[in-house]
């Protein structure tokens, strides 16, 4: 709901944006200023001037603010990575990855055409996603469109066994 709460403040009236994200801060996150940019990357002297109203935040901070904020208020077991793909290929997939010392959860967005994957890979990251995975047809076009890693699955595994079920009719 963070995030929602920071969307309608900006919307809602002149410095919106910046007492809903010290609301926030103070009673979603109970971080400070610092501890929020050390866990995110966001410049100090950014927020500040934010938070005191002497600099509006541009587009991409506010995307920035976001996305950290999303993060940051999310459970751990709700953090996941998307896998968009086709659904013979979601088949195969399980629920959980380990990566590094956690176990991140991941969600399939199944898809039939370019054009889904592209939507898919926006509500996903609108979703909350940690990054994407895709196929490599399509990673390219999604990279430019997301501001969440992405990467593509290079099947070549599941290339080979394709051409031994065939050896034989060829």
């Amino acid at each position: 709901m963070t995030d929602k709460e920071l969307i309608s403040g900006m919307l809602r009236e002149e410095g919106g944006f910046q007492k809903a994200l010290r609301n926030v801060l103070n009673n979603e996150l109970n971080m400070t200023v610092n501890e929020f940019c050390l866990a995110t990357g966001i410049s100090q002297s950014t927020m500040y001037k934010i938070l005191e109203e002497k600099r509006e935040p541009n587009l991409r901070t506010i995307r920035a603010i976001i996305k950290a904020v999303r993060y940051l208020s999310a459970k751990p077991d709700e953090r996941f990575i998307a896998i968009i793909a086709s659904h013979q290929v979601l088949k195969t997939i399980s629920e959980t990855v380990k990566v590094g010392t956690r176990d991140i959860h991941l969600r399939e967005y199944p898809v039939a055409t370019m054009e889904d994957a592209i939507i898919s890979a926006v509500m996903a990251e609108r979703d909350g996603a940690l990054a994407v995975v895709c196929a490599p047809i399509i990673a390219p076009t999604i990279e430019r469109i997301l501001k969440i890693p992405v990467s593509p699955v290079i099947p070549t595994s599941s290339i080979y066994d394709a051409i031994e079920k065939i050896r034989d009719d060829i």
